[in-house]
């Protein structure tokens, strides 16, 4: 970590939330102006970072950055209950962590996130500066974990690291073609369950997920740039229904398809 405690800036906006069932969040069009560290105690949901959709549970983390947009939706049987802490630091800083990251040593990091909000609520003489070393704790263990399994990963398989990164990126180049487990597997001559689970292991979502986050990417371009209209885009990217890709991509993107083409 290249700053210090001393660098963190904390602000007043900080607490533990148990999220209502009909619980939604959209950050679109009025982006975060300052960072927030964003954690799962329970439930289960999913947030879209920036178009980047990951599904949430316990452990759950995210640190979200000035001009970050975000969505936010919950299980309504298992809604969800997070913690976030707003705080402000050095921007060159922020290079050194993950948008997201899943805890491993929950104990800890949960007891730093209760005690951190205790010290500022009893507000007493040296509260902001506990507050602030807390956080800074939080934050090593944050980007701790991470670097450690990204080293872990790289020494234990770059060859297997390689092979999903290049499908991915054969994904990423040809949305419209028709992506199958079986047809990918074979691409990375891997047995279709050893690479389903290796790919979610590696790009931190599964394949299908990958499939249409990769589609509506390449839709959003087509319509904003190119003038396409919805039909050519959904025939474009073999959409068997207009609907359905008008559907899918309103999901996704939180706007129907035609009028992000109007705008």
């Amino acid at each position: 970590m290249s700053f210090t405690v001393e660098d963190l800036r904390l602000t007043p906006s900080f607490g533990k939330v148990f999220c209502e069932p009909s619980w939604r969040w959209n950050t679109v069009g009025r982006p975060f102006d300052d960072y927030d560290l964003w954690y799962v105690w329970s439930g289960e949901g999913e947030v879209i970072l920036n178009g980047v959709h990951r599904p949430v549970s316990a452990g759950s983390c995210f640190l979200f950055r000035p001009g970050d947009e975000t969505v936010g939706r919950h299980d309504e049987r298992s809604p969800l209950t997070i913690s976030y802490i707003h705080f402000q630091m050095p921007l060159e800083a922020s290079c050194h962590y993950p948008f997201y990251h899943q805890i491993k040593d929950r104990l800890t990091f949960e007891t730093y996130m209760t005690r951190y909000a205790r010290t500022l609520v009893e507000n007493q003489a040296r509260s902001e500066t506990e507050a602030a070393h807390l956080l800074y704790l939080l934050l090593l263990q944050y980007a701790g974990e991470e670097t450690c399994e990204e080293e872990a990963g790289l020494s234990e398989n770059q060859e297997l690291l390689s092979i999903i990164h290049e499908v991915a990126s054969h994904i990423r180049q040809f949305p419209g073609m028709k992506h199958t487990v079986s047809s990918l597997a074979e691409r990375a001559r891997l047995s279709e369950r050893y690479f389903s689970r290796k790919f979610r292991a590696i790009m931190g979502r599964t394949l299908e997920a990958y499939v249409i986050d990769m589609k509506i990417e390449r839709a959003e371009h087509l319509l904003r740039y190119y003038g396409m209209n919805v039909s050519e885009v959904a025939d474009a990217l073999d959409y068997g229904s207009v609907y359905y890709f008008s559907r899918q991509f309103k999901q996704y993107r939180g706007v129907a398809p035609s009028e992000l083409r109007k705008r």
